[in-house]
């Protein structure tokens, strides 16, 4: 046998994928998703339509608006926004926003 081949043990498949799913960037990938599916219907249709990119990085939902006031007003409601957005995701996984 080459010394290059490595020899695989039989693993139950559940177990595998059970460790695909949780591995970390699986899991951001997954939480970045639910939260950009969840904005629209949390925030609605007028801020949804000037949101440019959401991104979940460390905790912090960082959010792109191309309208400067509508930045402004969210700003006020930062706090609200984050405890709407883990009741719905069932877990704190958002502990502050930056909207840019």
């Amino acid at each position: 046998m080459n010394s290059s081949e490595r020899k695989f043990e039989p693993q139950i498949i559940s177990k595998v994928l059970d460790k695909i799913i949780h591995s970390k960037a699986l899991n951001k990938g997954i939480i970045n998703a639910k939260v950009r599916q969840l904005w629209p219907s949390l925030m609605g249709e007028n801020i949804d339509r000037y949101t440019e990119k959401i991104i979940v990085r460390n905790k912090t939902l960082i959010v792109s608006l191309s309208s400067a006031p509508l930045r402004e007003e969210l700003t006020y409601g930062k706090e609200k926004i984050v405890k709407m957005i883990n009741k719905e995701l069932g877990k704190k996984l958002i502990e502050k926003i930056i909207f840019r």
